[in-house]
């Protein structure tokens, strides 16, 4: 945001700011990925309407992985709390401390993928913004990954072909 970006209004950057800081961003981050996006329209790359879809598609998943995981730590904060209860005396079932155990491995396995999906997702926003020449080119042969592989999945570094092959692999 502001003068890199081509922005000297006073008024609308801490409107901008303010936006960002409601819906969890990073003003700096947020200023960096719309200038990429700049970049990357200004060399052909994808159409401006392609960039402004693939950058808000990245901002939707972070947003939702975030929330996921928010949620993850508000039901582990819950249960923590809740053995400060005043049925905390009485003792449960067996079956029942192996059923809480169960649902808090689980838990913990969701927020782990979560971690994983949202470091992936802001990966994608850094390789936006500090690499735009480069976003969307498969990481491995160089070809374009194409709109709609982007569209799908955002935070995509092969080529249909190439993933393929490495997985085929495996």
């Amino acid at each position: 945001l502001g003068a890199a970006n081509g922005v000297n209004d006073l008024e609308a950057l801490q409107y901008a700011n303010l936006l960002c800081n409601e819906h969890g961003m990073d003003p700096i981050s947020f200023g960096a990925t719309i200038g990429a996006v700049m970049e990357l329209y200004d060399m052909g790359v994808l159409t401006k309407e392609q960039l402004a879809h693939i950058e808000r598609r990245l901002h939707e998943e972070r947003t939702r992985a975030l929330r996921s995981l928010g949620l993850w730590d508000r039901m582990a904060k819950a249960d923590r709390e809740s053995g400060d209860s005043d049925l905390s005396s009485y003792t449960d079932h067996m079956a029942d401390q192996g059923t809480e155990a169960m649902e808090r491995e689980k838990a913990a396995l969701f927020a782990t993928k979560g971690g994983r999906y949202l470091y992936r997702l802001e990966e994608a926003l850094r390789r936006l913004y500090n690499d735009p020449k480069n976003f969307g080119k498969c990481h491995t042969c160089g070809v374009e990954v194409g709109f709609e592989r982007l569209d799908a999945l955002p935070h995509a570094r092969y080529c249909i072909d190439c993933k393929v092959k490495e997985e085929e692999a495996v």
